[in-house]
């Protein structure tokens, strides 16, 4: 065999190692996969909803949207607004870099709400003492947010067959993801 040969059969088999060292680790990486990226579609969105994941996320930005409204209902200075309105904006976005979820409904309505409740955010945001259309802009969107986030637990529903929890606190005691007690 020649030099010329000897290249062609070393360069075939190094591809031959790299296809199968290519297997060897998809495989490995499968059986790594969490429980959100295996199983029937109620488990996957259910561990994906679980604590401190999408459920959590819902109700934060639930809450958020809610605290906007106390604080400019309160008449709070422009500054306190602002940071009301960073924190539901800043929120809305981490939540919308979390998705997709395991169900894509689920996604398509998480990323309705969420694109909308960091609107409202960035509309306060800017508004605050200052602009009163972005202002009514912020509370249009803002009062859109908790039918848009309903209608994402309704999925979940729909999917898992059980409510799931949406508390922004430690998560239940029995680690049941849609907040059951646990014996």
């Amino acid at each position: 065999m020649h030099a010329g040969e000897r290249g062609t059969v070393t360069g075939w088999l190094r591809r031959l190692a790299a296809l199968a060292l290519g297997a060897v680790a998809a495989v490995g990486l499968a059986g790594c996969a969490g429980q959100d990226q295996s199983g029937s579609p109620a488990a996957r969105v259910a561990a994906w909803v679980g604590p401190g994941g999408g459920g959590t996320t819902i109700g934060t930005v639930q809450a958020d949207a809610a605290n906007v409204g106390v604080v400019v209902a309160h008449g709070d200075p422009p500054a306190a607004v602002r940071t009301a309105c960073a924190l539901l904006a800043t929120d809305a976005n981490t939540a919308i870099g979390n998705l997709p979820a395991p169900d894509r409904r689920l996604t398509t309505l998480l990323d309705r709400a969420y694109t909308v409740a960091a609107s409202a955010g960035d509309h306060c945001f800017r508004g605050a003492g200052r602009d009163a259309a972005l202002m009514a802009d912020s509370a249009r969107e803002r009062s859109e947010v908790p039918a848009l986030l309903a209608e994402a637990v309704h999925r979940v529903e729909a999917v898992t067959g059980r409510t799931p929890s949406t508390a922004t606190t430690a998560p239940p005691p029995s680690g049941d993801p849609f907040g059951g007690g646990g014996a």
